[in-house]
């Protein structure tokens, strides 16, 4: 059970009940119930979905390396609700296993895979350890513009998960 209380979808202003149908409908979002916690401040949570949206849905990496990234970064959270949602049909049940052990240095992924993947570990683990040389791995298979949205992602699915675990808002509500 959700350790704020959830306000009831009935009870969402209209847009904030827009934003969370179309993260739905895109599968940005796999649950209503951590929203149903943010919903007690709808501006802050319409902020966040935006941003969420557009990191998701108008972003310039590859989906199939933005689920990567966030699933790899699901493992440091310990969030059980990002570990089980699949935002993307490009990773499949190989590529979790392959997630599972040391992603950044297995061959079953892309050499672009891999440097964002090694990233994300260190971003969620220990970003003082993140050096110049890391940056240099990256900018070999992304743009600046790429490496940002990276980092934005990262720093997004990293602060969502911890909240959602803190908050336990990803158990279903109440019938």
């Amino acid at each position: 059970m959700a350790r704020l209380p959830l306000v009831p979808l009935q009870n969402w202003p209209v847009a904030l009940t827009d934003a969370v149908r179309r993260g739905r409908d895109t599968r940005m979002l796999s649950s209503t119930v951590p929203v149903q916690v943010w919903a007690h401040r709808p501006q802050a949570a319409l902020a966040w979905l935006a941003l969420l949206d557009q990191l998701h849905n108008h972003g310039v990496l590859d989906g199939r390396l933005r689920e990567l990234v966030r699933l790899r970064i699901a493992a440091f959270t310990n969030c059980q609700a990002c570990q089980l949602a699949r935002k993307s049909d490009a990773v499949d049940a190989a590529d979790l296993a392959a997630l599972a052990c040391q992603p950044a240095d297995s061959v079953h992924f892309s050499p672009a895979e891999r440097e964002a993947l090694r990233y994300a570990e260190l971003f969620a683990a220990d970003p003082h350890a993140i050096t110049e040389t890391h940056f240099e791995a990256l900018a070999r298979h992304f743009s600046i513009p790429q490496i940002v949205e990276l980092q934005m992602f990262c720093a997004l699915m990293l602060a969502g998960g911890r909240m959602t675990l803190v908050q336990r808002a990803y158990e279903d509500p109440p019938a």
